[in-house]
């Protein structure tokens, strides 16, 4: 007799067994299970208008970074309100929103390797898609991979304004690259991206802004080589929600790619904002205290599989003298300061996220609240999808 394989063995859960959902349509929140991501509908919904109207105001399109939550929904709600399409950062993390009905994708991103070009190439039978390319090498088998499955694409150069990672070094090879893809079958030279994540997250106001005209020159010079070689340049996209104040009046960028606006976590903040914006939070982590073992301790359900703190520690809501100081695998310590009044064991409370981006892709769903009752329970679709 062969060994048992894991097929052999499975049997259906009986329903007894089965994980009951996180929370239903019109459920409280005390009723929503922990750990739970839970998103203010009314937050959410101003800091969508507050972006939308910031960049129409000034000409420029909005793009927002779908691998900031992987949550089609979301990017559905942002299209309505006029976004001009959406990017991802992996080709995987695209196919759950071709599925949603979502036709206009910028990918922000090299893509190498065959099996993620033959992806790629299908996809973009689709929908409408463009691609970072910083390396002619990677244009050409582009190029190969659309031509094999009779597909096309867009192709933006990338440039490195500053962050010292992906991106061509010099306007001569930015105009050689365009130049190989206006050459090559089944591509099309679109335009360039110039994003610098880095200064996004300077916590000063006039950190950003010397930061930021230093890429913003780097950036004209590049475009003038373009200019100056005939090469029309449709597109330049970039920027993001620390520089979203300065990128719509560059007169650089036709289109921003922020994300975190909708939703706000600790480390976006703790900088400071140009009077003309104002987000709110509108992303939470709703935890339960499961141990309230001392005065000035307490304990709660939410630890690095649920949030990350790469970015800080989350943010508590609501409590005085009291401030998460530590997450481990499965939990989060708050310290209680002496004479503060803190959570007691079972209360539930909302953190708020140190980096929202990697926290979306833990959890497999959102709980959409309208004041104190659920209003929907979106999927996070895209969430592990980063081949």
């Amino acid at each position: 007799m062969g060994a048992l394989t894991l097929a052999d063995t499975h049997v259906a859960a009986p329903a007894d067994l089965c994980v009951q959902p996180i929370a239903r349509v019109g459920d409280p929140l005390s009723a929503v299970d922990t750990p739970a991501l839970v998103l203010d509908l009314d937050a959410f919904e101003d800091n969508l208008r507050t972006m939308q109207v910031l960049a129409e105001r000034h000409g420029v399109e909005l793009r927002p970074h779908a691998k900031a939550h992987r949550c089609p929904e979301i990017s559905l709600r942002q299209l309505a309100l006029g976004a001009v399409g959406i990017c991802c950062q992996k080709v995987t993390e695209v196919i759950p929103f071709i599925a949603a009905g979502i036709r206009n994708i910028h990918i922000s991103n090299e893509v190498v390797g065959a099996q993620k070009l033959a992806l790629l190439a299908r996809l973009a039978k689709q929908a409408q898609i463009t691609v970072c390319v910083d390396d002619a090498r990677a244009a050409q088998e582009l190029s190969d991979a659309m031509l094999a499955e009779k597909a096309s694409v867009g192709v933006l150069v990338e440039i490195d304004v500053g962050q010292k990672r992906c991106g061509v070094q010099s306007p001569e090879e930015l105009v050689a690259l365009a130049q190989l893809v206006e050459r090559l079958p089944q591509v099309c030279f679109a335009g360039i991206q110039a994003y610098h994540g880095g200064l996004q997250h300077k916590r000063s106001l006039e950190q950003r802004q010397k930061s930021w005209d230093k890429a913003v020159k780097l950036i004209r010079k590049h475009l003038q080589a373009l200019e100056q070689a005939g090469i029309a340049c449709p597109v330049v996209t970039g920027g993001g929600t620390g520089t979203a104040a300065f990128d719509v009046k560059s007169d650089v960028f036709t289109e921003i790619q922020a994300g975190t606006y909708a939703f706000m976590d600790t480390d976006y903040g703790g900088i400071d904002w140009d009077d003309t914006l104002a987000f709110r939070h509108s992303l939470f982590l709703l935890a339960t205290v499961m141990s309230a073992p001392s005065p000035d301790r307490a304990v709660l359900d939410v630890g690095l599989k649920s949030t990350t703190a790469e970015s800080g520690m989350p943010g508590l809501v609501g409590y005085e003298g009291v401030r998460c100081v530590a997450v481990n695998d499965e939990h989060s310590m708050l310290s209680i300061d002496e004479g503060a009044q803190g959570p007691r064991l079972g209360d539930k409370v909302r953190l708020i996220p140190g980096h929202c981006d990697p926290t979306f892709n833990l959890h497999d769903c959102v709980v959409a609240m309208r004041g104190d009752r659920v209003e929907a329970v979106w999927p996070i679709s895209a969430r592990g999808m980063s081949r």
